[in-house]
């Protein structure tokens, strides 16, 4: 059994970079080859084609079937012409990733020949054999009719040989059976509410785009390292594993220098990246040895969610070119920093304005704190739901921990800000309103130049912070698909807006000017949401009791979290903005406590056969040598001598005995929790059961393993160690 192991260490230290040929090309000239994006479309359409396109992607106007024959015309002979023989509609069903059915483009031409066809009916729509996706109830096995339908508004792209159409996916009575529809809804009532709210500065504002820079961060494996360690395979993190002597604690991962392998397999990703569109601008070492993160320039949300889930398919694609995994769980080793996905998100109107960003004069200031505060009071009203939009099984186990923020939602400002706002909140409409833009400041050294100093700092323990020109909710995890945390935020903001323009009209028909109103409205806002405001240390325990004093959501276990997405005021929130139904809701959290269950079920069976079928073997294999080591010593030495010279061994020999006998004993007792566990019918008591009758084992058994880990013999211990998993050879 050990020689599994050493073979994969010593396979992993033996990898070279795989150098990938640079572009000849700038990326200006490739960027975007393999979409079918405005320039291919004037290209491949006619003028009016082109024309109603647009229309419908900037403008939401519908397209009717002949335009969508005409488009799918031009969209088959471009991707033919990169090579491309099948087609297919990519959509995010309620599994967290995305799903395609891939059909050639070649049919039958009736003379016992073929021809490669594309029709306007089957680029707009397709009714996919996909009953098994999870729907909550809103499909019986029976009745699982399901269609998709095209989203002009995401362009569609070429992976391998395939075109992809980005689409939605309703059931046959018009539900929502995904993640993409609720998010352009969102989308859809952010924007209108805001534009309404954008008229009182500005009547030329037509539009407000909702936009989103998600930071992607993930872990690296030497593949053999990974096909070595099952829980890996199953789970993508470390059911077990001692902590490696080395690992973070002398921050010189963080930024520093990237290693020659994982900065070929980088290269190689990025050209990948701007083929498909992707504007990928950053990548750097993160904090935990083997962590990376890579970043793009921001973009509209919902082709931004569209990217960041090809990224995460294109990175697992190219991972395996350079004889690496990626590690996408939200926490794969214990001990280090886990990986999160940071949403920076922003609003701004087609007049080229970012409604968050601090303005030049008095009237452009008083939008930004407008907007400002109507997100500070959407985050704090339904921040039980915003938390709820990035739990899961995976990212329970890194919210709360140094490294990620709490599971409290609270709003970082800075200083600045803050003060901005109490001085509203004491002053009247007559006060202007001044935010300090970034100041200069230089070093004693004179060839240093000036460093511009933003008016706010930064706050890495806070889960929802103002970052200068934007909120960066940083409590999502690595793993998740974007849409959920934009959906709702999208979601609160834009029922927040119509509230505060309904407070501030009732005014102005009573006669108020409309700046008075604004501010009397402004007033009531800010001294009402002030216990979402937190500057300080998120990590503190102090914070989590004065969170609780201040009645914020500090719920940790995720079946319950869901809950929030059920509450009174949250069904009432998706109801009235049209984004989803109280049907759909229930169906959601139906999903959601059923993959919670799934996930903590599958952990629970692979750490239960890790356990004993590869701990304790080798556990009792060991101690076997050691008690033939106490029987020669016995045949050789006297009985004082060799009392002496064994006792390390016997010591050594009840130490396993005794931790054996626990794991034996711990897996037995998971094994009967989950048998009834298992019985239970509801969804939700299911995945409240395996929260706390069932998860709570994991952590006894792992830490009687991580002991065994650290006295058997290095050579018969059968899983890479963390000290060979986390350094890149």
């Amino acid at each position: 059994m050990s020689n599994l192991r050493f073979k994969a260490v010593a396979t992993a230290s033996a990898r070279k970079a795989v150098e990938v040929p640079a572009p000849s090309a700038k990326v200006s000239d490739f960027f975007g080859s393999k979409v079918f994006n405005r320039t291919q479309m004037r290209k491949y359409l006619s003028k009016e084609t082109f024309k109603l396109v647009l229309d419908a992607i900037d403008k939401g106007v519908p397209l009717d079937r002949d335009i969508a024959n005409h488009v799918a015309a031009g969209m088959r002979m471009w991707a033919m012409e990169l090579g491309a023989t099948h087609y297919t509609h990519w959509f995010q069903p309620l599994t967290e990733g995305t799903a395609e059915k891939h059909d050639t483009f070649a049919d039958l031409d009736g003379t016992g020949g073929v021809i490669e066809e594309f029709t306007g009916k089957l680029l707009a729509q397709q009714e996919p054999d996909a009953s098994s996706f999870p729907s909550g109830g809103i499909r019986n096995t029976f009745e699982a009719r399901g269609y998709t339908a095209w989203d002009p508004s995401s362009p569609a792209f070429i992976v391998d040989d395939t075109l992809c159409i980005p689409t939605i996916f309703i059931s046959y009575t018009g539900e929502a059976l995904d993640n993409k529809l609720p998010l352009l809804k969102a989308i859809q009532a952010a924007d209108k509410a805001a534009t309404a709210v954008c008229k009182y500065f500005n009547r030329d504002v037509k539009k407000v785009h909702s936009y989103l820079g998600w930071e992607q961060e993930y872990f690296l494996v030497d593949e053999a390292l990974y096909a070595a360690r099952p829980d890996l395979v199953l789970t993508e993190r470390t059911l077990m594993g001692h902590e490696s002597s080395k690992n973070q604690q002398l921050d010189d991962q963080y930024f520093g220098s990237i290693p020659s392998r994982v900065s070929a397999y980088m290269r190689d990703l990025e050209f990948e990246c701007f083929k498909l569109g992707i504007p990928v601008k950053t990548r750097h070492n993160e904090v935990a040895p083997n962590q990376f993160e890579v970043a793009p320039i921001f973009e509209p949300a919902n082709l931004a969610v569209d990217h960041n889930l090809l990224l995460m398919s294109t990175m697992k694609r190219v991972a395996e070119r350079h004889f690496f995994r990626v590690l996408l769980h939200e926490k794969p080793f214990k001990g280090i920093n886990g990986s999160g996905k940071h949403n920076n998100w922003s609003l701004g109107t087609d007049t080229g304005v970012n409604l968050l960003g601090p303005g030049k004069n008095a009237a452009e200031n008083l939008q930004f704190i407008t907007f400002m505060v109507n997100v500070i009071v959407a985050v704090y009203k339904n921040n039980a739901l915003l938390k709820a939009s990035i739990a899961s099984a995976d990212n329970a186990h890194r919210l709360g921990a140094n490294e990620a923020p709490p599971a409290i939602i609270s709003i970082f400002l800075g200083t600045t800000i803050s003060k901005v706002l109490d001085d509203i909140e004491k002053s009247d409409a007559s006060s202007p309103i001044k935010v300090v833009e970034k100041t200069g400041t230089r070093l004693s050294l004179s060839h240093i130049p000036e460093i511009l100093v933003d008016n706010t700092d930064r706050n890495r323990t806070s889960p929802f912070a103002f970052t200068g020109n934007r909120f960066e909710f940083r409590a999502g995890g690595s793993s998740a698909n974007c849409a959920s945390a934009m959906t709702a935020l999208n979601t609160a903001v834009a029922f927040q807006l119509v509230q505060f323009k309904k407070d501030v009209d009732a005014l102005i028909a009573k006669g108020d000017k409309k700046e008075d109103a604004i501010f009397t409205v402004l007033r009531k806002l800010i001294k009402e949401s002030k216990a979402i405001r937190f500057d300080g240390n998120g990590y503190s325990d102090e914070w989590k009791a004065e969170a609780k004093k201040r009645k914020l959501d500090c719920e940790t276990c995720p079946p319950l979290i869901f809950d929030s997405y059920l509450t009174k005021q949250s069904i009432k929130l998706f109801v009235d903005t049209d984004v989803l139904t109280e049907k759909e809701l229930h169906a959601r959290n139906e999903v959601k406590w059923e993959i919670y269950t799934k996930k903590i079920q599958i952990e629970a069976r692979v750490l239960g056969d890790l356990a004993l079928n590869h701990i304790i073997p080798v556990a009792t294999q060991y101690q076997g040598v050691l008690l033939d080591n106490v029987f020669k010593i016995k045949s050789v030495f006297d009985a004082a001598k060799s009392k002496t010279l064994a006792s390390q061994d016997l010591a050594l020999i009840e130490e396993i005995s005794e931790r054996v006998n626990i794991i034996k004993s711990m897996v037995d007792k998971m094994v009967e929790a989950r048998k009834v566990a298992n019985k239970i019918e509801g969804e939700r008591e299911k995945a409240l059961a395996y929260a706390t009758k069932i998860f709570p084992f994991f952590d006894e058994i792992r830490y009687h393993i991580d002991k065994l880990e650290l006295i058997v013999d290095n050579e018969m211990w059968t899983l890479p160690k963390y000290r060979e998993l986390l350094f890149i050879r």
